[in-house]
């Protein structure tokens, strides 16, 4: 590849990287009071699970549009923009939320800003050699955003002793910052497409479709499992640093590893790298099963940032592997099948979760199984 391209390509990646750094920031100060901010307005079990898949998955539903309207118009940096910008104003409604279901309106909206992704997503893939260890890039800054939103609202809440809506206003006023490197992107030159939604879709080659199909199975059972984690280690332990401890480490181990298992998949196959981590999965799922201790749960939640690290990443470079025409189209239709999915997951785990946590768990075993089993008889070529 042309060497300026290359150069393009990891300079606008970094840039990218650093608005998805500051505004995870803002958004990773939200996540681990989340589920404690819903107990707090009066949500249970069910509520929980339902804003859990929300939360990862309703965004989704938007974004085949997202990518669609970039292959419309050609331009894909406008619409990062716009999407940055949404969800900085929603943040600030999370915090005047009365009632969970207020927080449920709020927190879908918020993420309807990552109608963003497919347009971001397709700036990155111009590379092809180093489309893995691009997507880790942007996935590493991501996550240490997330790491350093952790940190600080646990300094902020334990030190400081600022209530969930005000932690949730400094959140939101930290994310304002990610619009700025967005303007210093240079967006590469793209075609018009002036074909319809439904003719994208259509016209998906048949092979991604089902690698889409396999990964939305698998995102029923990783819906956004976290959050019922951090409410088990504040139970097993009674106190709240404990969940802020565990999900920063949870982060830390995506972060350091993400990059790695990116590069892995450039230089030996998605699939393969894939399918380790749909495999590791699997044995995470039994193990929360028949856990007895909160070391126990640490080292299972460590071994889900690991899961993370595999798999995240490499299911945008794969999915953009073998878009052919319309890679925004492509894209932002993997991101909404899969967010179905996700609300299909959290909904029925919160459901689970109700009766027994156990229960919950061996569900996820259950269709992690199926997924890794669809996997293995994938034809990537």
């Amino acid at each position: 590849m042309n060497k300026s391209v290359e150069k393009r390509a990891s300079r606008n990646t970094w840039l990218l990287g650093s608005s998805s750094f500051l505004n995870d920031v803002g958004g990773d100060m939200i996540a681990p009071i989340l589920p404690f901010y819903i107990i707090s307005l009066g949500g249970g079990g069910v509520s929980i699970g339902l804003i859990s898949g929300l939360r990862e998955g309703l965004s989704n539903l938007f974004k085949v549009f997202g990518g669609w309207i970039s292959d419309f118009t050609g331009k894909r940096k406008i619409f990062v923009f716009i999407g940055y910008f949404f969800s900085f104003i929603f943040k600030f409604l999370i915090g005047l939320a009365n009632s969970w279901q207020q927080l449920i309106f709020f927190v879908s909206f918020e993420r309807f800003g990552k109608f963003r992704d497919p347009p971001r997503d397709v700036i990155i893939s111009e590379s092809k050699e180093r489309r893995g260890r691009n997507f880790g890039i942007i996935q590493m800054l991501d996550t240490l955003g997330s790491i350093f939103g952790t940190i600080l609202v646990l300094l902020l809440f334990v030190k400081l002793g600022l209530n969930f809506k005000n932690l949730i206003f400094i959140a939101a006023t930290l994310s304002f910052f990610s619009l700025i490197p967005i303007f210093f992107v240079k967006e590469p030159k793209s075609k018009k497409s002036k074909k319809s939604l439904f003719y994208g879709l259509k016209h998906m080659p048949k092979k991604l479709k089902f690698l889409i199909m396999i990964i939305s199975i698998f995102s029923i059972a990783n819906f956004g499992l976290y959050m019922f984690l951090l409410i088990i280690a504040q139970k097993m332990t009674d106190n709240f640093v404990f969940p802020f401890v565990f999900y920063t480490v949870f982060n830390l181990i995506f972060a350091l590893f993400v990059v790695y298992f990116g590069r892995l998949s450039d230089r030996i196959g998605r699939k393969k790298v894939l399918l380790l981590g749909y495999f590791f999965f699997i044995l995470v799922s039994l193990g929360f099963i028949f856990m007895k201790s909160i070391l126990h749960l640490f080292l299972l939640f460590s071994a889900y940032g690991l899961v993370y690290a595999i798999t995240h990443a490499n299911h945008k470079a794969f999915v953009l592997d073998l878009s052919k025409e319309m890679k925004g189209t492509s894209i932002g239709f993997f991101y909404t099948i899969t967010g179905l999915s996700n609300v299909l997951g959290g909904l029925i785990a919160g459901l689970l979760w109700e009766k027994s946590q156990s229960i919950m768990f061996a569900f996820i075993f259950f269709i992690s199984l199926i997924s890794f089993l669809l996997l293995v008889f994938f034809k990537e070529k």
